[in-house]
């Protein structure tokens, strides 16, 4: 998936507004702190044991094969799926790999799978991803880790606690340079409770982009909300408690009435939540601002706050702020350089049996609430409750 940059200042010259985050950056004057420069970090492996994965998907995004489980040291791909014949042979020789099966169905069947990665459409990941939990694998799926279904939800994460197994969501923004540092920050006390946080996912595409059976046409925006969510949720592990949506319609052929499944007509939504640390959030999915793709989020909190990679606060020696490093060979990916350290995370917590960083609770607490905001848009931007799905629920 292509990126598109555009520096803050002639953003906000091309869009002719400020946001509530730019307000305060030009307001504050604190100075700003660097992590201390440290010796470049080289990986260690902890076990010789390679985890047999599966591998799921391999539409238009190629997530199937991007993000490096071919090239972990911990890793033997034993087996590939894709619905479509020729995808199939591709993620084959994308993943070295000499063995496949025509579905995840018959895939998560073979006993020497231990972990499946789902890469699949995204209305089918609860679906596939409760089908390998009941095999009795891990799972790591792509986003979002459900479509537009609370109940959906629901079930997931009932599976996920009575299998016993390890489930994690691949949500690229909590490992982009920016975000991963902010968590370390947040950690180690150097923002304080967040006043206010932002989280800007933009994809401009005034056609829709293609996919399997058409999922994406006239998609609610936020229902794919994770690369905003996670700047609040993947920063603080807190949680958005309730929320006031707005949609815009852009005039695409893909949102006018009765042109697509969902009954949709935002092409845009703009969401403020109230957060359990009692501040709030401003998250948006937004597909109409001409030519604009990007994946970006800042905080501001009591002792500090932080945009891209600059921190400015009370805290001057700041914690390890770089990424866990990777095993030679193995490349950092796309999204930030996110997909690397994605598959480490994943690999590593079932090797040291753990849970990943972006378990089942974290995925739907960044999931669930784009759910609720939709719902909101559609009721004119009334406020809503968000169901909190933590340790004990269902």
């Amino acid at each position: 998936m292509s990126e598109f940059s555009m520096d803050r200042r002639h953003f906000l010259e091309t869009m002719g507004s400020v946001s509530a985050g730019a307000v305060l950056m030009s307001t504050m004057s604190e100075r700003a702190y660097s992590a201390p420069i440290r010796e470049k970090k080289t990986w260690q492996p902890i076990s010789d044991r390679k985890v047999r994965v599966g591998i799921v998907g391999y539409g238009v995004c190629r997530f199937g094969a991007a993000f490096g489980f071919q090239d972990h040291p911990n890793v033997e791909i034993i087996a590939v799926s894709d619905l479509i014949p020729e995808r199939r042979e591709g993620l084959m020789k994308a993943c070295r790999c000499s063995k496949s099966y025509e579905s995840l169905e018959v895939l998560v069947k073979d006993p020497k799978i231990e972990a499946v990665f789902v890469a699949t459409d995204a209305p089918s990941h609860a679906k596939h991803c409760i089908e390998v939990l009941k095999h009795g694998k891990h799972v790591m799926s792509a986003v979002p880790a459900v479509l537009g279904s609370i109940e959906d939800a629901e079930c997931l994460l009932e599976t996920v606690q009575q299998s016993g197994f390890k489930y994690m969501m691949a949500e690229t923004s909590c490992f982009r340079p920016d975000c991963y540092a902010m968590r370390q920050i947040y950690k180690a006390g150097g923002f304080g409770r967040l006043v206010f946080s932002e989280g800007e996912y933009y994809h401009y595409h005034s056609t829709p982009i293609p996919s399997f059976r058409d999922w994406r046409v006239g998609m609610p925006p936020l229902w794919y909300p994770t690369h905003s969510t996670a700047y609040y949720i993947g920063v603080t592990g807190k949680r958005f408690k309730s929320v006031s949506c707005v949609g815009f319609n852009a005039g695409f052929d893909a949102y006018k009435a009765g042109a697509n499944r969902y009954k949709n007509s935002f092409t845009d939504e703009v969401a403020l939540f109230k957060t359990s640390e009692g501040g709030s959030s401003r998250m948006l999915m937004c597909k109409g601002i001409q030519d604009l793709i990007a994946e970006r989020g800042r905080v501001f909190g009591e002792r500090g706050w932080m945009e891209d990679i600059h921190y400015h606060g009370t805290m001057k020696d700041l914690p390890d702020l770089d990424r866990p490093s990777l095993p030679p060979g193995m490349p950092a990916g796309g999204h930030g350089g996110s997909h690397g350290p994605l598959t480490n995370e994943f690999i590593t917590a079932i090797l040291q049996d753990r849970e990943p960083m972006v378990n089942i609770y974290e995925a739907l607490a960044m999931t669930v609430p784009g759910i609720v905001a939709h719902q909101s848009a559609l009721r004119d931007g009334e406020t809503l409750k968000i169901p909190q799905y933590d340790r004990g629920s269902v």
